[in-house]
């Protein structure tokens, strides 16, 4: 038996120590969308693969990191762990994301015995899809880039010089891409010195009675507040803009969530197909949307840890937009993810009012933009997500110009860095007054941001929510759908949401308005 004090005292060493495995990949980073951005998440696993402490990073990968090094073993064997190893994997279709994010792990032996592992994920710039940095009409995951894994990026602690050559040959920024899978080499070995710190300190089996304590501590909490909602099956359903591909046809979102005791199952099958266009995604990523919401409801003030989820089950369909099979392209695959968790918020709603909010403006809303910059005559790719408004819920109003429920820590590019590295003006960056909807507590406002470029470039745009945009909850209003205008007020005049590198020359002004969030409650007089 534990005693508490000492069990809280390894948590936050838990936790902290993946904090620092967060701080050591940003730091060392090459590329803005991970050092300014922060587009990366990490992790501290047990031996049995469960989350010792999770960083803040993006919720969208909650409890999906462990995913890789489960599948890892699942192929070669307890066995295959060796000291000294990093291995790398960036499959779609298992760690369910886009094939830019690329997650980087290795074991950690103490005094010879596996203690664990250290994991983390980030978004690299460029790898090697039809279009620089990423392309917002695939068809085909073999359109998208290059697909790893897992494999060894390091043996015995020395890098694996053929994957390095392969990978550098097939990446438009080796040097920047390389850098940043040496960051997140960093990044492990950082994990691998703070647990054999923590544990050459307690001792393993203190740290593993301290880690079953917490477990248990945070399943039982789960268990209760779950228990407390009345037993029933509540539903929910949304549609996706379109598939990127095909923009007059809407795809179907729903949810239905089965409340028995202390337990919920939550069933995915009643959606798309998987779809033409890259808005698909491989089943690890519905689950950790699933969790999202249901940890926004559930367990909201509770760090993630291995006893996360224990009540939760979450049933997919092979072959469906949430559970995409090969050759199924991925690239923007959290469209539908951004909707699932308002959907999971929305099905509780009833049930749950008192935590329950209103949809959020729900997707990243990507400007991407690339071209040579004349300065340097050098290759370059612009990727930024916009802020927009979330939902207000019962007793306040909703954030006003926040990153979306997918992206938690994930930033917009500061101004300042955006001008200081790529041929491009930001003339506008202010609230989107009215947007948010109304109600008695109103939704948060989006934002108008406006490029002008200073070179000729190419521009992709991803802008979702119009067809679906943010629902009021309790008699609240929907917040105002996103706009997309090229060159306002001219005569070229152009809206749009969804375009793929789409040239645009010197002097084009861009006019990005992200959606607002709903209202809560019937607005009084």
């Amino acid at each position: 038996m534990i005693d508490p004090v000492t069990t809280e005292i390894i948590r936050c060493a838990l936790v902290q120590a993946a904090e620092d495995m967060n701080t050591t990949l940003i730091r060392s980073s090459y590329t803005p969308v991970i050092y300014e951005a922060k587009d990366c998440a990490v992790a501290l696993l047990d031996r049995d693969h469960n989350v010792l402490g999770q960083s803040s990073g993006l919720p969208i990968f909650l409890g999906n990191l462990e995913v890789c090094t489960r599948e890892t073993e699942r192929r070669h064997g307890p066995e295959v762990w060796r000291e000294g190893d990093v291995w790398v994997l960036n499959d779609s279709y298992i760690g369910g994301t886009h094939l830019n994010d690329v997650t980087v792990y290795g074991p950690i032996f103490v005094g010879g015995d596996l203690a664990g592992f250290a994991a983390s994920r980030a978004h690299w710039l460029d790898v090697g899809s039809k279009d620089p940095g990423g392309s917002m009409d695939s068809t085909s995951i073999f359109q998208e880039g290059l697909r790893l894994g897992p494999v060894k990026a390091y043996e015995g602690g020395r890098p694996c010089v053929d994957l390095h050559e392969v990978i550098g040959a097939n990446v438009r920024f080796p040097h920047a891409t390389l850098g940043d899978l040496r960051a997140q080499v960093s990044c492990v070995l950082m994990g691998q010195r703070r647990l054999t710190e923590i544990v050459s300190r307690w001792g393993l089996d203190t740290v593993m009675a301290a880690r079953d304590e917490i477990f248990a501590q945070t399943e039982r909490m789960e268990r209760a507040a779950i228990a407390a909602i009345p037993d029933g099956v509540y539903r929910a359903g949304g549609h996706l803009d379109n598939d990127g591909i095909d923009l007059a046809t809407p795809l179907p979102v729903n949810v239905a969530i089965t409340v028995s005791g202390d337990a919920m199952h939550v069933d995915l099958t009643d959606c798309a197909d998987q779809a033409l266009g890259p808005v698909n995604c491989g089943a690890a990523q519905a689950v950790a949307a699933v969790r999202v919401g249901y940890k926004l409801l559930v367990s909201g003030d509770v760090p993630l840890n291995g006893g996360s989820f224990r009540p939760l089950s979450v049933e997919t369909r092979p072959g469906s937009m949430l559970a995409a099979r090969s050759p199924a392209a991925c690239q923007y695959y959290y469209s539908h993810l951004g909707l699932l968790i308002d959907l999971v918020v929305r099905a509780l709603a009833p049930v749950m009012p008192e935590r329950a909010a209103a949809a959020s403006y729900g997707d990243s809303m990507i400007v991407q933009f690339t071209g040579t910059d004349p300065r340097t005559g050098k290759l370059y790719v612009s990727q930024e997500a916009t802020v927009g408004g979330w939902g207000a819920w019962e007793g306040g109003d909703g954030e006003t110009c926040l990153i979306n429920n997918v992206n938690g820590s994930l930033r917009d590019m500061p101004i300042e860095v955006l001008e200081t590295l790529f041929p491009v003006r930001v003339t506008r960056y202010e609230v989107r007054p009215g947007s948010g909807g109304a109600g008695r507590w109103r939704g948060g406002d989006g934002v108008v941001r406006e490029y002008e470029f200073c070179s000729d470039t190419s521009l992709s745009l991803w802008f979702e929510r119009s067809v679906t945009p943010a629902w009021g909850l309790a008699g609240g209003e929907a917040g105002a759908p996103p706009r997309v205008t090229l060159n306002p007020g001219r005569t070229d005049e152009r809206r749009m949401l969804k375009v793929n590198a789409l040239p645009v020359t010197a002097g084009d002004v861009l006019r990005c308005e992200s959606g607002g969030g709903g209202g809560y409650g019937p607005a009084t007089v």
